[in-house]
């Protein structure tokens, strides 16, 4: 509904224009501000990153960032912003798998995440944009303005979202909301959006229906994951996991707990990141609840196990973000990813040191 309705374009273009893109930095900041708000706000970060790249390439392109850069910004922040939208099918899993309430979860688990990631992928960036300049550049076609620019009614109707969107969030951290709250205030806002750009009832669910069936094959996944866990957990199979790893992991506590289960995620299990996250807490549910350990420490575990995967390992992500970069040359995502992924580590300690 917001892609179609062009409420999405038109927060986009006014995150660019009003940081004043005239230099590299605050193009970059620009970037990085737009990345994480249409991620986090539609639950996609292929499908974010397809509208903000129209709009942000061609004005990177004019102050002179290189594709590497943008690629870079594109993933650093996109993969955080999942962890932080309110709608996005992994904070979704975690509040059901932890228990934990979107704002307790959100503040401290997924924002201190969010804030590492974001400035090592600043610093990453700007040695990027040394190392690249001049020797990776847009093409003439690509340094152009960006053509889109919003009317009267999506100003409007992005503006009355937004007030709505902020306040349906608020409260819902307020009373602590469930993920039944977050169902019914996507389907809310869906029909705003649509009544305010004058859309009519049947192409309003058009155009939902439309966004469901971009999701459609996640959610067989869920249902046919949901049995495949329940088969192998009353085969023994998790439990002849947890046997093997049990003595180790309870000689060492809670602290080794947290951080071989976040280390063994990022490296060990790979795939969709739902199906990560519900398969390693299975791995883990019993020995965690055997030595109580915090499910705060343990969302960070989970957040960054699925994070890791995805900036170490060359997969759908990074591919997705070099392409709307425009970028061919993969070492340069590698290296933000290495430096990101250590950073995550180094957090997923300290978090288990310190608060297990």
């Amino acid at each position: 509904m917001l892609t179609e309705t062009k409420v999405a374009h038109t927060i986009v273009h006014g995150i660019m224009y009003s940081v004043g893109v005239n230099t590299k930095k605050r193009a970059m900041l620009g970037i990085m501000v737009a990345t994480m708000f249409i991620t986090a706000l539609l639950g996609t970060m292929a499908g974010g990153v397809a509208i903000i790249a129209p709009i942000v390439v061609p004005i990177a392109a004019a102050v002179g960032l290189t594709p590497a850069v943008v690629g870079v910004l594109f993933q650093g922040v996109g993969e955080e912003a999942l962890t932080l939208g309110p709608f996005t099918p992994p904070v979704v899993m975690l509040m059901t798998l932890t228990g934990l309430a979107y704002g307790t979860m959100v503040l401290y688990a997924a924002i201190p995440i969010a804030l590492v990631t974001a400035v090592v992928t600043w610093f990453m960036a700007q040695k990027i944009q040394r190392q690249t300049e001049g020797i990776i550049k847009y093409s003439e076609e690509s340094i152009q303005a960006a053509t889109y620019t919003p009317n009267d009614t999506q100003r409007r109707t992005t503006a009355i979202f937004l007030v709505t969107f902020f306040i349906l969030v608020t409260y819902g951290i307020y009373i602590k909301a469930g993920t039944s709250f977050i169902i019914a205030v996507m389907i809310l806002l869906a029909m705003l959006v649509g009544l305010l750009s004058r859309l009519s009832i049947d192409q309003t669910f058009r155009f939902f229906i439309k966004g469901m069936e971009g999701n459609l094959w996640m959610f067989v996944g869920i249902l046919l994951l949901g049995p495949l866990i329940n088969f192998v957990e009353k085969a023994g199979g998790f439990y002849a996991i947890t046997s093997l790893m049990q003595p180790y992991l309870l000689l060492g506590g809670k602290v080794v707990t947290i951080i071989f289960g976040g280390l063994f995620g990022a490296f060990g299990i790979s795939g969709s990141v739902v199906a990560e996250l519900m398969t390693l807490h299975m791995l883990f549910k019993d020995i965690l609840a055997q030595q109580g350990v915090s499910m705060v420490v343990w969302a960070v575990a989970l957040i960054i196990a699925t994070r890791v995967t995805n900036f170490i390992y060359p997969g759908g992500n990074m591919f997705a973000m070099m392409g709307f970069a425009e970028l061919k040359e993969i070492k340069w995502m590698l290296k933000n990813g290495a430096m990101v992924a250590m950073a995550q580590v180094v957090l997923l300690i300290t978090y288990a040191v310190l608060f297990a």
